[in-house]
C-alpha cells in the first residue's frame, strides 16, 4: 500500500483517486471547489477542501508522509505549475502532473515534476496506433521508443519457433506472451514454443520494429 495525494479533482484528477483507492492505497484528495468536493464526499474518505498554491497548505499536509504526489489541476496551469514547484520544495519522493501542452511538460518538469502526463494525447496516440496500424489489437507506451504491442502472428511465423526465427536479433523485439481463441494470456518460456495461426502475441519492441513486422498481410 501507498500513501497517494492527489491535487484537484476533475475528471482525470477522481478517476485517479478512485483508481488508486480501488487498488489498496491510501489517497488523500485536496480541491479548492467546494462543490467539486461535495460531489466526491463518501467516494474518497480522505478530502480536503483548500487551495494548494498557498504554502501553508502544502506544509500542513506533511509531504514527506507521501509515496506519490499528483498534480491534476485542468483549468489553471499556474495553480498546477505553482502547486508542482511547492511540492518539491517541500521533498516530495515523486511527483506526477498533468499536461495538456508540449510547453507545460517542460515547465513542470523544470519546476520539480518527475513525470508528466498528457491525458487527451495520450489517449489519442493510442487509439491511433490500436486503430490505424495495421494487425496492431492494443497498445501501451512505455517511452516514447518503446512500448507492449499486441500483434497478430504473421503468417511466415506460423509453425517456427522464437529460436528458429531468431526473433530478437533479426526483428528487434522480445515477445512476452501468447493469447490463443480468446483465452488467458500465458507467458511464453520455452525458445523451442511455436507459433500457430489465429495467435496473438504480446510483444515489446520499438514503433518502428513493430510496423516492419505488422506492415504486410498476416
Amino acid at each position: 500500500m501507498k500513501n497517494v495525494l492527489i491535487i484537484g479533482l476533475g475528471r482525470f484528477g477522481r478517476h485517479m483517486a478512485l483508481r488508486m483507492q480501488d487498488l489498496g492505497n491510501d489517497v488523500l484528495a485536496v480541491e479548492v471547489n467546494e462543490d467539486t468536493a461535495n460531489e466526491m464526499v463518501g467516494k474518497i474518505p480522505n478530502l480536503q477542501i483548500a487551495d494548494a498554491t498557498n504554502p501553508q497548505v502544502i506544509e500542513s499536509l506533511g509531504i514527506n508522509d507521501f509515496d506519490l504526489c499528483v498534480v491534476t489541476i485542468e483549468e489553471n496551469f499556474q495553480a498546477a505549475l505553482i502547486v508542482t514547484y511547492l511540492l518539491h520544495e517541500a521533498g516530495a519522493k515523486y511527483i506526477i502532473a498533468r499536461a495538456a501542452r508540449d510547453m507545460y511538460r517542460k515547465l513542470l518538469l523544470h519546476n520539480g515534476a518527475d513525470y508528466v502526463v498528457y491525458t487527451e494525447r495520450d489517449e489519442a496516440e493510442k487509439l491511433a496506433i490500436r486503430f490505424g496500424a495495421r494487425n496492431v489489437f492494443d497498445y501501451n507506451e512505455l517511452s516514447t521508443n518503446l512500448g507492449i504491442y499486441e500483434i497478430a502472428t504473421p503468417s511466415s511465423w506460423v509453425g517456427h519457433s522464437i529460436l528458429d526465427l531468431k526473433v530478437r536479433s533479426v526483428y528487434a523485439i522480445e515477445i512476452l506472451a501468447f493469447q490463443q481463441g480468446g483465452g488467458d494470456v500465458e507467458q511464453i518460456l520455452n525458445p523451442d514454443f511455436l507459433f500457430t495461426k489465429d495467435m496473438h502475441l504480446f510483444v515489446i519492441g520499438s514503433p518502428d520494429a513493430i510496423r516492419k513486422i505488422t506492415k504486410n498481410k498476416m
